[in-house]
């Protein structure tokens, strides 16, 4: 007020000694105004704390209930029933999804991963003397199988809606996957995603148009040892994705019109020892891909009309037969990048 004065350049202010009824009117208003507003953030203040406790309020008993619900579905893990443990796995999806916060959505996937990560025993085969055996082996497998295609379901939500999981951790460590399972479409983004020392043995499995963006992907001593596991088109960026020590032995692994850019990719001491690995139409741009001790021993490992730029790719240290296609790739003077220890000059070679 007194910088209004100034800024006005008032030189003197009217008074008067008088107090007449217009003037008292003017007061009474005033001093009512500012009584209500007053008393009207008093109130805001007091609302706003009976907010904030009865929010709390709800978060707790929605925390308790979600306790209690996922005690139950745990303990239907635990059933000598197939039948009702595929009722807990459903449960427990259903916990996740509905979970208050992402530590609860966390903890529900924890249990699912380390359900599918129990020793199981292995199937008796057909004979009649074993029947009972068997049918309860196919029983148990059908919940695995549930665990794994309720997983693909949710990473393939758009991230922020309803029953998505993205940008949860994901532990798969040691999982033997033996059926076919679709994870084509899902996202791994900003999250640990753990395939290390999983065994792919049998069926189909799809990462096509996955993608693996922003994180940590691991498939780390992983075993390609049966059935066909594709990652058509998928797309690794801005990540680190590890292959090293992965066997791929006795299986069809395909990295067809994939996508490696700005992140890296190690397929350190891998062993490429029978079976077909194809990065067909593959494109390196702006990323480490390192195939560093490397052993291709046998099967096929095929890099034709791959496509290498703005990166680096090196096979330090590598042995056996140089994969298929690098041969005229590293002899283009485009792509200056491709480390092949087989070829001492590279840019020289006959791509013929």
């Amino acid at each position: 007020m007194y910088g209004l004065v100034v800024l006005l350049d008032f030189q003197k202010i009217d008074t008067t000694a008088k107090l007449d009824a217009k003037t008292l009117f003017d007061l009474v208003k005033l001093s009512f105004g500012v009584v209500a507003g007053a008393g009207a953030l008093v109130a805001l203040v007091v609302a706003y704390r009976r907010q904030r406790v009865d929010e709390a309020g709800a978060h707790r008993d929605a925390t308790r209930l979600h306790t209690e619900r996922f005690s139950q579905a745990v303990d239907k893990l635990g059933s000598d029933s197939p039948a009702v443990r595929l009722g807990g796995v459903h449960a427990l999806a259903g916990l996740a999804d509905d979970a208050p916060d992402d530590g609860l959505r966390q903890t529900c996937i924890d249990v699912l991963c380390a359900y599918l990560q129990l020793p199981f025993t292995p199937d008796p085969g057909d004979d009649p003397a074993h029947q009972e055996e068997h049918h309860r082996h196919l029983a148990f497998r059908k919940v695995r199988h549930t665990i794994l295609r309720l997983i693909g379901d949710h990473y393939r939500r758009p991230r922020g809606t309803h029953r998505s999981w993205q940008g949860c951790d994901l532990d798969l460590t040691g999982v033997t996957i033996d059926c076919n399972i679709n994870f084509s479409g899902t996202v791994f983004g900003g999250s640990r995603v753990n395939f290390s020392e999983a065994i792919f043995a049998a069926g189909e499995v799809s990462f096509d148009s996955a993608s693996f963006s922003g994180g940590l992907v691991y498939f780390g001593d992983a075993t390609f040892a049966g059935g066909r596991v594709y990652f058509g088109e998928a797309a690794f960026s801005g990540g680190e994705v590890y292959f090293d020590d992965a066997t791929f032995s006795g299986s069809t692994v395909s990295f067809r019109d994939a996508e490696f850019s700005g992140g890296t990719v190690y397929f350190g001491e891998a062993a490429f020892t029978n079976g077909l690995v194809s990065f067909r139409r593959a494109a390196f741009t702006g990323s480490t891909v390192s195939f560093s001790g490397a052993a291709f021993t046998g099967g096929v490992v095929a890099f034709d009309d791959a496509t290498f730029s703005s990166g680096e790719v090196t096979f330090d240290d590598a042995s056996g037969q140089p994969p298929r296609g690098l041969l005229a790739a590293a002899g283009n003077p485009v792509h200056p990048t491709i480390t092949i220890p087989w070829i001492p000059h590279p840019r020289s070679v006959d791509p013929s």
